[in-house]
């Protein structure tokens, strides 16, 4: 109803100075983008985005500025559109070949997302957290703070980007891991393993406080299905030995009386049901799976 108000407010305004003009007066119009005006020619990032990812997997990306694709009530900015083909390389090679060559390209086809849409810059809440990743309905994917980012192959990348490109990485995975969670069920196991711990207040925790506690990332605190997918993607991102070096890391007792054994066995845990629901669930090797992705991410930013 907002919208068609605005609409009809615009509609008066135009009338409006319509009617004042002299005769004699030109009537200059411009065209506003959202509103049918806007229109371009297809270039070589659409081609490229076409040829790579829609005719293949029957995967669109979106990057032209369309604030209702966003929240609306938060400012956000466009991407750069050199981003745009280096950023989708970069998913193509972390996420879409791993997954087809291990569980093959209809799996991938019938599970993958349809839409991306590219933002320039991260989606701050209220809380003080960012949003950096969303799925909706298994249909669209959203990706913030893409202006920020740089592999190895783009000129003036320094070891230090890495950290924002894995955060891309960390949140494909994860939104992909809520894909396949909300097709076919977690293990109700999984949610046990450290029930009464869940909380919202998880902004005011670190990974590493996390951690003593049994939680690969402060934010799988928030809830166990949220558990279920960091645990999915921080060991994708991080391969096998990256991950025994958190597991292996973790020390002291936490803040809840947690000992650090305690802490290593419940993230053990939560490994295995993980590794068990990917074999039983999809018939995937999932450490298998794991090498693969790891691997993909070493060539694009170590």
């Amino acid at each position: 109803m907002r919208l068609f108000k605005s609409y009809l407010l615009l509609f008066i305004l135009g009338s409006v100075i319509m009617l004042s003009c002299r005769k004699e007066d030109a009537l200059v119009v411009d065209d506003i983008p959202g509103l049918g005006g806007d229109t371009w020619a297809k270039g070589p990032i659409d081609q490229w985005l076409f040829d790579t990812l829609t005719v293949p997997y029957n995967i669109a990306t979106k990057y032209k500025w369309d604030q209702f694709e966003l929240e609306v009530n938060k400012t956000i900015v466009p991407p750069k559109e050199e981003k745009v083909i280096p950023v989708m390389r970069t998913v193509k090679k972390v996420w879409i070949d791993p997954y087809i060559a291990q569980a093959g390209l209809f799996f991938f086809k019938k599970y993958s997302p349809k839409l991306f849409v590219l933002a320039g810059s991260a989606s701050w809440n209220l809380d003080g957290s960012i949003t950096l990743g969303t799925a909706e309905g298994g249909r669209k994917i959203v990706l913030y703070l893409l202006n920020d980012f740089r592999n190895k192959t783009m000129p003036g990348y320094v070891p230090a980007d890495s950290a924002i490109v894995k955060q891309m990485f960390h949140v494909i995975h994860h939104e992909f891991g809520h894909i396949l969670d909300q097709n076919i069920r977690r293990p109700i196991e999984f949610d046990a393993v450290t029930q009464g711990f869940y909380t919202a207040d998880w902004i005011n925790t670190n990974d590493y406080e996390a951690r003593k506690d049994g939680f690969i990332t402060a934010y799988a605190l928030s809830s166990p299905f949220e558990d279920f997918v960091e645990m999915i993607s921080i060991m994708l991102i991080e391969g096998r030995s990256g991950f025994d070096g958190i597991v292996n890391s973790i020390s002291g007792t936490s803040t809840r009386g947690t000992t650090s054994d305690q802490a290593k066995a419940k993230l053990r845990q939560k490994e295995t049901l993980v590794v068990n629901y990917f074999k039983q669930a999809w018939n995937i090797d999932f450490y298998t799976l794991q090498t693969r992705v790891r691997n993909a991410i070493v060539n694009e930013i170590y």
